[in-house]
Protein backbone atom coordinates (compact mmCIF):
# COMPACT_ATOMS: atom_id res chain seq x y z
CA UNK A 1 0.00 0.00 0.00
CA UNK A 2 1.18 3.34 -1.14
CA UNK A 3 1.94 5.94 1.58
CA UNK A 4 0.40 9.31 1.85
CA UNK A 5 3.44 10.81 0.26
CA UNK A 6 3.45 8.61 -2.69
CA UNK A 7 -0.34 8.78 -2.91
CA UNK A 8 0.20 12.76 -3.10
CA UNK A 9 3.48 12.69 -5.38
CA UNK A 10 1.10 10.23 -7.46
CA UNK A 11 -2.03 13.26 -7.66
CA UNK A 12 0.63 16.11 -8.11
CA UNK A 13 2.02 13.89 -11.13
CA UNK A 14 -1.20 12.35 -12.38
CA UNK A 15 -2.87 16.10 -12.72
CA UNK A 16 0.47 17.76 -14.17
CA UNK A 17 -0.08 20.10 -10.81
CA UNK A 18 3.48 21.08 -10.87
CA UNK A 19 3.65 22.45 -14.39
CA UNK A 20 0.42 23.87 -14.14
CA UNK A 21 1.90 25.75 -11.22
CA UNK A 22 5.23 26.23 -12.76
CA UNK A 23 3.37 28.31 -15.73
CA UNK A 24 1.07 30.49 -13.63
CA UNK A 25 3.58 31.82 -11.74
CA UNK A 26 5.71 32.10 -14.88
CA UNK A 27 2.57 34.68 -16.20
CA UNK A 28 2.36 36.50 -13.49
CA UNK A 29 5.93 37.34 -13.52
CA UNK A 30 5.69 38.32 -16.93
CA UNK A 31 3.00 40.30 -16.66
CA UNK A 32 2.55 41.57 -13.07
CA UNK A 33 -1.24 42.48 -12.89
CA UNK A 34 -1.82 44.81 -9.96
CA UNK A 35 -4.77 41.61 -8.84
CA UNK A 36 -2.88 38.49 -9.54
CA UNK A 37 -5.85 36.41 -8.02
CA UNK A 38 -8.19 37.98 -10.49
CA UNK A 39 -5.58 37.81 -12.91
CA UNK A 40 -4.98 33.84 -12.12
CA UNK A 41 -8.85 33.21 -12.71
CA UNK A 42 -8.99 34.50 -15.87
CA UNK A 43 -5.94 32.84 -16.98
CA UNK A 44 -7.85 29.42 -16.33
CA UNK A 45 -10.87 30.51 -17.60
CA UNK A 46 -8.84 31.15 -20.60
CA UNK A 47 -7.37 27.24 -20.55
CA UNK A 48 -10.61 26.36 -20.25
CA UNK A 49 -12.40 28.17 -22.93
CA UNK A 50 -9.34 27.06 -25.34
CA UNK A 51 -9.85 23.39 -24.32
CA UNK A 52 -13.48 24.04 -25.45
CA UNK A 53 -12.31 25.43 -28.38
CA UNK A 54 -14.25 28.45 -27.53
CA UNK A 55 -11.40 30.69 -27.56
CA UNK A 56 -7.06 31.08 -27.44
CA UNK A 57 -5.24 29.63 -24.82
CA UNK A 58 -3.06 32.23 -22.61
CA UNK A 59 0.26 33.06 -24.02
CA UNK A 60 3.28 34.42 -21.96
CA UNK A 61 4.88 35.99 -25.14
CA UNK A 62 3.26 38.37 -27.89
CA UNK A 63 4.21 38.61 -31.23
CA UNK A 64 7.17 41.28 -30.11
CA UNK A 65 8.96 38.93 -28.01
CA UNK A 66 8.67 35.80 -30.42
CA UNK A 67 10.11 38.20 -33.11
CA UNK A 68 13.20 39.22 -30.58
CA UNK A 69 14.03 35.66 -29.97
CA UNK A 70 13.95 34.71 -33.96
CA UNK A 71 16.23 37.53 -33.82
CA UNK A 72 18.82 36.35 -31.70
CA UNK A 73 18.58 33.49 -33.10
CA UNK A 74 19.09 35.00 -36.75
CA UNK A 75 22.10 36.48 -36.24
CA UNK A 76 23.38 37.35 -39.26
CA UNK A 77 20.16 38.69 -39.88
CA UNK A 78 20.00 36.40 -42.97
CA UNK A 79 15.81 35.96 -42.30
CA UNK A 80 16.21 32.72 -41.91
CA UNK A 81 17.43 29.92 -39.41
CA UNK A 82 18.32 26.43 -39.79
CA UNK A 83 17.68 23.71 -36.93
CA UNK A 84 20.76 23.20 -35.64
CA UNK A 85 20.96 26.92 -35.02
CA UNK A 86 17.76 26.72 -33.22
CA UNK A 87 19.11 23.62 -31.39
CA UNK A 88 22.77 24.79 -30.71
CA UNK A 89 20.95 28.55 -29.41
CA UNK A 90 20.93 26.75 -25.92
CA UNK A 91 24.33 26.64 -25.59
CA UNK A 92 25.75 30.31 -26.88
CA UNK A 93 26.84 33.23 -25.33
CA UNK A 94 26.03 36.43 -27.32
CA UNK A 95 26.93 40.52 -26.64
CA UNK A 96 24.45 42.93 -27.47
CA UNK A 97 26.05 46.44 -26.83
CA UNK A 98 26.79 46.45 -23.06
CA UNK A 99 24.43 43.32 -22.43
CA UNK A 100 26.03 39.84 -22.36
CA UNK A 101 23.43 37.35 -23.04
CA UNK A 102 24.28 33.85 -21.73
CA UNK A 103 21.55 31.82 -23.65
CA UNK A 104 22.24 28.19 -22.46
CA UNK A 105 20.79 28.43 -19.48
CA UNK A 106 18.16 31.47 -20.05
CA UNK A 107 17.15 30.10 -24.00
CA UNK A 108 17.06 26.70 -23.01
CA UNK A 109 15.12 27.11 -19.50
CA UNK A 110 12.91 29.72 -21.31
CA UNK A 111 12.05 27.70 -24.15
CA UNK A 112 11.26 24.90 -21.76
CA UNK A 113 8.89 26.47 -19.22
CA UNK A 114 7.03 27.60 -22.11
CA UNK A 115 6.94 24.00 -23.52
CA UNK A 116 8.96 24.62 -26.03
CA UNK A 117 12.22 23.22 -25.90
CA UNK A 118 14.36 22.08 -28.42
CA UNK A 119 14.62 19.01 -27.53
CA UNK A 120 11.63 17.28 -29.50
CA UNK A 121 12.86 19.26 -32.50
CA UNK A 122 12.72 17.07 -35.29
CA UNK A 123 13.16 18.65 -38.51
CA UNK A 124 15.64 18.40 -41.29
CA UNK A 125 18.83 19.67 -40.96
CA UNK A 126 18.79 21.19 -44.68
CA UNK A 127 15.83 23.07 -43.63
CA UNK A 128 15.48 26.72 -43.59
CA UNK A 129 13.24 28.09 -40.81
CA UNK A 130 11.74 31.61 -41.28
CA UNK A 131 10.29 33.52 -39.26
CA UNK A 132 7.04 32.98 -40.08
CA UNK A 133 7.69 29.22 -39.55
CA UNK A 134 9.14 30.15 -36.50
CA UNK A 135 6.27 31.91 -35.40
CA UNK A 136 3.68 28.93 -36.31
CA UNK A 137 5.91 26.50 -34.62
CA UNK A 138 5.97 28.64 -31.97
CA UNK A 139 2.10 28.84 -31.79
CA UNK A 140 1.51 25.16 -32.38
CA UNK A 141 3.83 24.16 -29.45
CA UNK A 142 2.26 26.93 -27.24
CA UNK A 143 -1.05 24.67 -27.60
CA UNK A 144 0.15 22.02 -27.46
CA UNK A 145 1.69 22.32 -24.61
CA UNK A 146 -1.56 23.78 -22.65
CA UNK A 147 -4.33 21.32 -24.16
CA UNK A 148 -2.69 18.49 -21.57
CA UNK A 149 -4.91 20.56 -18.52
Amino acid sequence: MATAEEQSREYLRRHRLPELLHRLGALLLFHRPERPREFLIQVLERVKAGRRAEGEYPFLMDEANVDAMFSLLDVLGQGHIRPVQYREAAHRTWNLGKLRVTCGCFLHRTLKTLGLSTEDLELDDDMLITLDVFKKGMKKKMLESWSVY
